[in-house]
């Protein structure tokens, strides 16, 4: 007869999740030899909690299966909770669990013992606790949760002394569930009569696209309905990728660097067509002008309806509703291809490098240079997001991996980890600043013990830059808590074992991306610039 730890770790693995993240406790160590023990499945040790759940929801982000960490009481659980919140705003399917008091001491003071239920509450789908009776249902049901729209995490509190107890589970199959609303029938219809009529009466639609449409693979679609429509395109940062910055329809990011330049297209529509958008990067009205919405996502528009009066929700799964959309007689537009072209030239004429100059437009475009296109990239949060998600030629939207939802400092190196560990036959990058690089460097030790070959990119500018803008736009002292007096007059050759080098002008980026991408295992770039590189293009009026 199985155990509890031997039924929690072969019903993981019968759903396909590959790795368990996490810091050992004691009360898990039974359920770290039952990992051991199941084929297919391993636990991974991480420095920090918030690491394992940072790799656990990427890990979901990329294969469509719950990533699994793991926290212990209190502070385990409490560090563990960053990295849920990244699952919930980003919309990452997870499954967190947590040590939790025995029944008989849950509700005393115990060394410890917070209330889990509580804490994770707020930040995930469910929360609740399994059994020796009910181990695998209880898997299987949050499971599903996570994975079912909008995904998320889930929490499971695991009551301390029953890992070695006999699972005593009814042998009935549960199923792995994937529950998907569909809309009632004469609401959509209804809708898209009024959707059908906004369209023909657009001089000037935008095509929005969101996080929710990354999740469907619906890039041939869009592309497909941009080019019969005739209308500009503009991203949320986390759907980049998902149509072609070469595109001619192609308009920009929104939210991100020169965010005033691609407001010159959108500011001109008439209509407002979402597809997937995700209001949880970016509020419809704090970018659309006073013009109707058309949202087509799995929920409906969440807008201030004193701003954006005239919204038409066509609710349900977003390739049936393309579909649809496709099949409207289109009309014509009053859109002049040629301003659309040039306005995306300018737009990435400020991304040129320039000659004798080191600062992040540099290293973006060496980085560029030296990752294949089948490379992933992660960033972190900061002033160099920002121009990343404006500037990176992305082929799809999982070669770059940003947390714009949530966003967390310190994601970038456990989600370059867990890439690698994901997809160990592709180059992985990671570009963080020096603010993210210090929350998180001792996860190089990580890196360094799996011997994941990935290269670590840290942008120096002694500051928390994007805070220094923010500082300066309000007229505040911009050198006031955000100097970060991190540079020593002697470079690091290496961390925790990862071999390190500096680097401050383009000549010596370029050679030290070189040998990097070629090592056998991770390396340190630091390339150190000034944090004024980015004043010119980052906060740039939406509006």
């Amino acid at each position: 007869m199985s155990t509890v730890a031997r039924q929690f770790a072969h019903t993981l693995k019968e759903i396909g999740v590959r790795y368990v993240f996490g810091v050992p406790s004691g009360n898990m160590i039974d359920y770290i030899e039952a990992l051991r023990r199941e084929e297919g499945i391993e636990f991974v040790l991480v420095g920090h909690e918030s690491t394992a759940a940072f790799m656990a929801g990427v890990c979901g982000r990329l294969t469509g299966i719950p990533g699994v960490c793991f926290g212990t009481f209190g502070p385990g659980a409490t560090n563990l909770s960053t990295g849920v919140g990244c699952a919930f705003l980003d919309r990452f399917p997870m499954l967190a669990f947590t040590d939790e008091m025995p029944e008989h001491l849950r509700n005393r003071k115990v060394q410890m013992n917070i209330d889990h239920q509580a804490l994770f509450q707020p930040i995930t789908k469910w929360t609740t606790r399994f059994s020796n009776d009910n181990v695998s249902e209880i898997i299987l049901k949050a499971a599903g949760i996570a994975v079912t729209e909008v995904p998320g995490p889930v929490h499971v509190g695991v009551p301390a002394g029953i890992g070695l107890f006999v699972a005593e589970e009814t042998e009935t199959p549960v199923k792995y569930l994937r529950l998907e609303k569909e809309p009632p029938q004469d609401s959509f219809l209804e809708s898209l009569d009024k959707a059908k009529k906004l369209l023909t009466q657009a001089k000037k639609p935008v095509l929005a696209v969101g996080l929710s449409a990354v999740r469907t693979n619906l890039k041939p679609r869009i592309a497909k309905l941009a080019e019969k429509l005739n209308i500009p395109v503009v991203l949320t940062p986390m759907a980049k990728g998902i149509f072609s910055e070469d595109h001619p329809l192609y308009a920009g990011v929104l939210f991100h660097a020169l965010s005033d330049r691609v407001a010159k297209i959108y500011s001109e529509a008439d209509l407002v067509i979402g597809i997937g958008y995700d209001p949880v990067e970016f509020n419809y009205e704090q970018w659309m002008p006073p013009v109707p919405l058309i949202h087509a996502d799995t929920t409906p528009a969440d807008v201030d309806e004193d701003f954006i009066e005239n919204v038409v929700n066509l609710t349900g799964e977003i390739e049936k509703t393309l579909e649809v959309l496709l099949n409207i007689e289109c009309v014509d537009n009053h859109w002049n291809t040629k301003k659309l072209l040039q306005n995306k030239k300018e737009l990435f004429s400020f991304f040129e490098p320039a000659k004798e100059s080191f600062g992040p437009v540099e290293i973006l475009a060496e980085l560029r240079k030296a990752l294949s296109e089948d490379g992933i990239l992660t960033l972190d949060v900061g002033a160099h997001l920002h121009l990343a998600g404006q500037m990176w030629k992305t082929p799809s939207p999982e070669k770059l991996l940003m947390t714009n939802g949530w966003s967390s400092m310190g994601f970038a190196i456990p989600a370059a980890l867990a890439a690698k560990l994901c997809h160990p036959e592709l180059p992985v990058a990671c570009l963080t600043g020096d603010g993210g690089f210090l929350m998180m460097a001792g996860e190089l030790a990580t890196a360094k013990r799996l011997n994941l070959k990935i290269v670590f990119v840290v942008i120096n500018d002694n500051s928390l830059s994007l805070i220094r803008i923010k500082q300066g736009k309000k007229g505040y002292n911009e050198n006031y808590g955000t100097p970060l007096q991190n540079k020593i007059s002697e470079p690091a050759n290496h961390f925790f074992g990862v071999p390190a080098v500096r680097t401050s002008n383009t000549s010596e980026f370029k050679k030290a991306l070189k040998t990097a991408f070629v090592s056998d295992g991770p390396v340190v770039i630091e390339a150190v610039v000034e944090s004024s590189n980015y004043d010119s293009f980052l906060l740039k009026p939406n509006k």
